[in-house]
């Protein structure tokens, strides 16, 4: 099958969780390319059919085994990487919502090598996808309102 999300006719829709535990948040070490060995929020690509929320709630399972509720939509944006040559070889459009864990047992899995819960201070030890780091820290200012 062709990865469609390389060199995309049209950006790409992703959705992201931002999970919280008191001053941690849970983050994913990405397993495969785009970004292999970067961390990043759980989540991945909206499939045909099924709503923002019923997407949170799948790639949030395939990747950290944990049941979620989407509480409130914190931010959207668009990460674009261009090739060598310039040209936009990954594009999406990506919808972060905050989360809260209704059920099953943290572990990684499909395309997660790892999975963590970080203490914010401890958010610039690791290595994150460009952008996320903003959205982290808009979600602890507002997690508190949920």
């Amino acid at each position: 099958m062709p990865d469609n999300r390389r060199y995309p006719q049209r950006p790409v829709l992703g959705i992201g969780a931002l999970i919280f535990d008191r001053g941690r948040i849970l983050l994913v070490e990405r397993g495969r390319e785009p970004l292999k060995g970067y961390w990043s929020l759980p989540g991945g690509v909206l499939e045909i059919g099924e709503t923002l929320e019923q997407g949170i709630v799948r790639e949030v399972r395939e990747e950290t085994g944990l049941e979620v509720e989407p509480l409130k939509m914190l931010e959207i944006f668009e990460r674009i990487i261009r090739d060598s040559q310039g040209a936009p070889e990954y594009h999406y459009v990506l919808i972060d919502y905050i989360c809260r864990v209704t059920g099953g047992s943290l572990r990684a899995a499909d395309d997660a090598s790892r999975v963590a819960w970080v203490p914010r201070r401890l958010l610039s030890a690791y290595q994150i996808t460009t952008g996320t780091l903003p959205v982290i820290e808009k979600g602890f200012r507002q997690r508190r309102r949920h």
